[in-house]
């Protein structure tokens, strides 16, 4: 099955070598363009890339959202599809690409479901299955926001969400350093965005950390994963309090600096 309307894989990457054959793999042969926008990679990242596509550029780290904004500024596709260095389309999931940019209406953007594994598990609990995402949508008619972190693609004005079928592998997560690692650029990139612009108490930190445990474990049935289920939950019950209490350090910080 093939489309008359081009489509091009946008990527951001770094060091990214560990799932990037695969991820390569899965769209090799039926897209019309790779593009590929390397911030500073010293593994194997480039020499990988290199074999799927030649457009392979460098850009220093922008934040995710003007990152994504850069690479979509090479692109020459009618349609764009962005994807992380550590997903895998399914075979289901390209046919529901295919077919939509066949049969597309001319007002439609496209979120496809991201099935997501941590520590070598499949999670389907805990609030990350379904994990819908805005993924596919014309050139011409938008790209990502500013956010530095947590990005979206714009909807434009008239335009419907549809949604995929079939799932999109993500093997976001396969040790503690990786999560570490991770996470790290993440909590930075939003106390970043929100220095001045939110206050908050190391009582808030605590309670937004345990509010995280308890949306994540029970209400969005975690438990239901099992060991995993119970790990992530604490996890991320860490992260959300780790980069509140930044966020209260930093005011916290600047206040003290401020009085002498």
């Amino acid at each position: 099955m093939t489309t008359s309307r081009s489509i091009g894989v946008l990527m951001i990457v770094k060091n990214a070598e560990q799932h990037l054959e695969k991820t390569l793999s899965s769209v090799s042969g039926w897209v019309n363009e790779l593009v590929i926008l390397d911030s500073g990679s010293t593994d194997n990242t480039l020499a990988i890339a290199q074999k799927y596509t030649d457009k392979v550029y460098h850009q220093d780290w922008l934040g995710f959202g003007p990152q994504r904004q850069k690479a979509q500024s090479y692109m020459t596709s009618d349609w764009v599809l962005p994807l992380d260095s550590d997903e895998e389309v399914s075979a289901e999931l390209k046919q529901a690409i295919i077919h939509a940019v066949n049969h597309d209406d001319g007002k439609s953007v496209y979120q496809i479901n991201r099935l997501t594994e941590a520590f070598g598990k499949f999670i389907r609990h805990s609030g990350w299955y379904p994990d819908r995402v805005t993924r596919l949508y014309p050139r011409l008619a938008t790209q990502y926001n500013d956010a530095l972190v947590h990005e979206s693609v714009v909807i434009p004005a008239g335009f419907k969400v549809r949604q995929l079928e079939g799932d999109l592998f993500h093997y976001t997560i396969d040790s503690m350093p990786n999560y570490v690692s991770k996470t790290q650029q993440y909590m930075k990139a939003w106390a970043d965005q929100r220095e001045g612009k939110k206050r908050v108490t190391l009582g808030g930190a605590i309670a937004h950390g345990f509010f995280r445990f308890v949306k994540m474990y029970i209400l969005k049935r975690g438990f239901l994963d099992g060991r995993h289920g119970l790990l992530l939950a604490l996890l991320s019950a860490n992260t959300t309090f780790t980069r509140y209490a930044d966020l209260w350090l930093r005011e916290y910080m600047k206040n003290q600096q401020g009085s002498k």
